[in-house]
């Protein structure tokens, strides 16, 4: 069974990337229906790509259409490309488990975005025995508010820092990266030396003016590249009919941009 990283690597060496899209429909930029849109999106970048990342609250604004449209989306990206879904869950144990069950098993996404603060049962029910599959746990996120609760991690103290210290410890089959936004530039290099071995999902470029730089400095572990991930940037770079070219010429350029800094 190949793991996560395996196949992060794979996508990553084949595309010669480290980018993700987020494809994040919002309706009053939607060009067509989501699926309609999402696809072309994809068709116009899937050599460019390491990852897609699609965003559980950018779908449910349309209810049970939007949850469909949601999985037929990650039914559509090809099976090589890592699909990691945006979804922050964080709950007791059973209640991950029944996530778990969802979005693992059935919808077969490869990785998931969790809020660590219930603790180690937000995780373990997840990917315990999961060697496949992969969790980005909250660490330090991109918006501007993150240090009203996650703390000066500058100064190694805080819930950012807990976080990533207790995490490291508990043992799990799947995979345990961090979600570390590059808009904190000079918290990445102190994230990387805390969790050496641990893959990094880095928010925060294109339009929350993160520092790519840094991102492609201290984002790297031992085995993959970061998951660098822009959304609006890419997928609404320009509207109208020529939205999916436009989208695959911004992708170009910011690839570009990350691999001139490797």
């Amino acid at each position: 069974m190949t793991s996560y990283l395996d196949k992060l690597q794979q996508a990553q060496t084949r595309n010669t990337s480290w980018l993700c899209i987020g494809l994040d429909p919002d309706p009053v930029r939607l060009q067509g229906d989501i699926l309609t849109f999402n696809k072309k999106i994809i068709d116009a970048t899937a050599d460019l790509v390491s990852a897609y990342k699609p965003n559980l609250g950018f779908y449910l604004q349309w209810g049970a259409a939007g949850v469909t449209a949601l999985e037929q989306t990650i039914a559509y990206i090809p099976e090589e490309i890592p699909v990691i879904l945006d979804c922050k869950a964080g709950d007791i144990g059973h209640t991950q488990a029944a996530w778990a069950m969802g979005l693992f098993d059935v919808w077969k996404v490869d990785a998931i975005t969790v809020n660590p603060y219930i603790g180690s049962e937000a995780i373990l029910p997840m990917i315990g025995e999961r060697p496949s599959k992969a969790v980005y746990i909250l660490a330090r996120t991109s918006n501007r508010s993150a240090m009203d609760f996650q703390g000066n991690f500058r100064e190694g103290e805080g819930l950012t820092a807990v976080v990533i210290q207790k995490s490291q410890r508990w043992h799990s089959d799947g995979h345990k990266g961090y979600v570390v936004g590059a808009t904190y530039p000079e918290e990445l290099a102190i994230a990387r030396e805390m969790a050496p071995q641990a893959n990094f999902l880095i928010p925060g470029i294109g339009a929350q003016g993160g520092n790519l730089e840094t991102a492609v400095k201290y984002g790297p572990d031992a085995q993959c590249g970061p998951v660098i991930s822009s959304s609006r940037g890419i997928i609404y770079a320009e509207s109208g009919m020529r939205f999916a070219e436009a989208a695959r010429e911004a992708a170009v350029r910011l690839r570009g941009q990350i691999n001139e800094l490797r």
